[in-house]
């Protein structure tokens, strides 16, 4: 169950900002994990030789590790007046109109 957010939720708003990049950062995290454990599981059973796989699992971890650093370390969420967003209602007729 997603947390409660006591206001409406908008990019502009650099604590639900933070939210959702933390939120991006642990599916990149699960999906790294279920492919991995899944790759090597069927490498073991088939007692398979794909040279391919430490190099395609470490550059994804790799890849991973850099989004930690980013999200953990590096980001910044100040409150941004030049963004921009747009109500419901002009997107959907921007939509109908295209």
């Amino acid at each position: 169950m997603p947390p409660r957010w006591p206001r409406k939720p908008s990019r502009r708003d650099p604590e639900f900002r933070k939210l959702d990049d933390r939120y991006t950062y642990a599916a990149h995290l699960a999906v790294f994990l279920c492919s991995a454990s899944g790759l090597v599981f069927f490498q073991q059973l088939y007692r398979a030789d794909w040279p391919w796989l430490l190099p395609l699992l470490g550059g994804w971890g790799l890849g991973l590790g850099i989004h930690s650093f980013w999200i953990f370390f590096v980001a910044r969420y100040p409150a941004d007046p030049g963004l921009v967003e747009l109500p419901p209602e002009a997107n959907e007729d921007s939509a109908e109109a295209g």
